[in-house]
């Protein structure tokens, strides 16, 4: 069963901009540590979320309105993501201090962002986030 966008996808969006807004200079997250901090909504069964959320919040990255930092939310190998704003979005996180290697990958043990505290977690009914780089075990 193929799923195109979350079953609520303003809503969805809505959380996952939250959830972006939360991310420090200097500091990235990834699309599939965003997603797996969100339930899978609706009816939705974790093995189908598992296999869409983390491209839901790329489709919600691409539509993010003014105030949100885009910019922090890359691949889970530690890339900017090929598209259209690629350069524009390595520029601002160059500027925020993030350093690219010379395949272009980020440093996700350095520059990984551990997420927000379990707390406000707990506030906006969320998942505590996973773990980037060595110490991550999976994407979900």
């Amino acid at each position: 069963m193929g799923f195109s966008s979350a079953p609520n996808p303003k809503q969805f969006q809505a959380v996952v901009w939250e959830i972006t807004r939360q991310i420090p200079p200097g500091k990235v997250g990834t699309y599939g540590q965003i997603a797996s901090m969100i339930p899978p909504p609706g009816s939705l069964n974790l093995k189908d979320y598992e296999a869409f959320g983390a491209r839901w919040v790329g489709g919600a990255m691409a539509n993010c309105p003014t105030g949100v930092p885009w910019q922090r939310v890359i691949n889970a190998q530690g890339r900017i993501s090929v598209r259209p704003g690629a350069a524009l979005q390595q520029e601002l996180l160059t500027g925020e201090g993030v350093k690219f290697d010379e395949r272009g990958r980020i440093d996700l043990d350095y520059f990984g962002w551990d997420g927000p505290d379990a707390e406000w977690c707990k506030v906006h009914s969320l998942f505590t986030p996973k773990a980037l780089g060595k110490a991550q075990l999976s994407l979900f």
